[in-house]
């Protein structure tokens, strides 16, 4: 046993209601405009920032399953100055990093910058996708949730030399998971 011991019992699998709800505020707030790609790379940094390694691999490895290509998924890591993304996105990723920060460092100029690019629904999207965000980085970085085997492999060859790794979401041999949750 890991000192994880006993950890499927609070996951939220063994939680089917929280679980159900999460996935319907998930696919509310992922599928709203801007749209699915930028809200997953918002998510995806913002859980960079947060230090949420199952969260970062499930975000990459969710984007390159919508076929964004690995160049630019890499780039999130740089993204202010990569001339992979265009201002818009550069002001939804500044706020995912400013709003995944602990403590939270969104100021005026967030807003200013927000403002310039996105219709006002757009905004509420992407602060909810931070706040889903946030709830996932933190129960399964508390948990210590194990990271699929499909998600960790994409994530250790693509990632890992960006500096990404495992730490903590190994689990047992009895813990392993094939594929992500719900793919």
């Amino acid at each position: 046993m890991t000192d994880f011991e006993n950890r499927q019992n609070w996951d939220l699998d063994a939680w089917p209601e929280m679980y159900g709800a999460l996935k319907q505020l998930q696919a509310l707030a992922f599928l709203s405009p801007p749209g699915i790609e930028l809200n997953m790379m918002v998510f995806t940094i913002s859980s960079l920032t947060a230090g949420c390694r199952h969260c970062q691999a499930h975000g990459a490895y969710g984007l390159d399953k919508m076929g964004l290509p690995l160049d630019k998924i890499q780039a999130l890591w740089s993204f202010e100055s990569s001339d992979l993304f265009d201002d818009r996105e550069r002001a939804a990723l500044r706020f995912g990093v400013a709003a995944g920060s602990t403590p939270n460092s969104v100021d005026a100029s967030h807003h200013a910058d927000l403002r310039a690019h996105f219709s006002d629904e757009e905004v509420r999207s992407l602060i909810t996708v931070v706040a889903v965000g946030g709830f996932m980085n933190r129960y399964n970085d508390s948990l210590a949730t194990v990271t699929d085997d499909a998600s960790v492999v994409w994530a250790q060859e693509n990632l890992g030399p960006l500096g990404w790794d495992i730490g903590k979401h190994t689990g047992a041999a009895h813990e392993q998971r094939s594929g992500p949750p719900g793919g």
